[in-house]
């Protein structure tokens, strides 16, 4: 966890050089289950790594976060601790499986969370999530990477995030097979490549938004 920048909105560090990453990963398997989702995660840090960017990650299953779309549910809900990581952070990037041709339960249970704010400006009326980059994982063995991608990009555009060209990763296995991601070895050429564009271009475009921030609302 990095302390001292959430509820700064865009006012982030001043150094171009000290950027943070975070990954929430939204498989549907606890800890210590092997997890594609997880592999993938660990992918993206890993490229985020060699261009210098500190990194962080979560399992949100491992943490009990409730249901709702207020920033705190109450009752021990594990979510603003999760939320603050993300706040802390100038990256956030969301992988998950597919299921159905669908994002996880627990992706949408984030995008519902996420929607909380919408709420939150800082002391000039901009949102706490403005000049913070987005990008997205998704893993199966089914069609439906890029409809999931789709759905997750305008979700997270729309409570502030700002999503890169190509800002997404993927790797879906043959339609009605068993084989899942974290069972391919070694890493097909074309998603190992699509993490470093991430990468780069998540950072990229990080680095112009602590340079150039969003304006200040009327």
């Amino acid at each position: 966890m990095w302390g001292g920048r959430a509820g700064t909105g865009p006012r982030m560090s001043e150094s171009t050089e000290n950027l943070s990453c975070f990954v929430l990963n939204c498989t549907l398997k606890a800890s210590p289950a092997e997890s594609s989702s997880e592999l993938l995660g660990s992918q993206v840090l890993s490229a985020f790594a060699d261009l210098g960017v500190r990194g962080a990650a979560a399992r949100v299953v491992d943490h009990d976060v409730r249901f709702g779309v207020s920033t705190d549910e109450g009752d021990g809900d594990a979510w603003p601790a999760l939320r603050r990581q993300v706040l802390d952070a100038d990256i956030l990037v969301l992988v998950t499986p597919i299921w159905m041709g669908q994002p996880s339960s627990v992706a949408k249970m984030v995008l519902e969370r996420l929607d909380a704010e919408l709420s939150e400006t800082d002391d000039e009326g901009r949102l706490l999530t403005f000049g913070k980059v987005a990008g997205v994982g998704v893993v199966g063995n089914e069609d439906g990477a890029h409809h999931v991608s789709a759905e997750l990009f305008q979700a997270l555009s729309d409570v502030g995030f700002t999503v890169p060209a190509q800002g997404v990763t993927y790797w879906v296995g043959e339609a009605m097979q068993a084989v899942d991601y974290k069972d391919v070895s070694p890493t097909p050429d074309a998603t190992a490549g699509t993490t470093q564009v991430l990468a780069r271009h998540a950072v990229h475009l990080a680095r112009l938004l602590t340079q150039a921030p969003y304006p200040a609302g009327d």
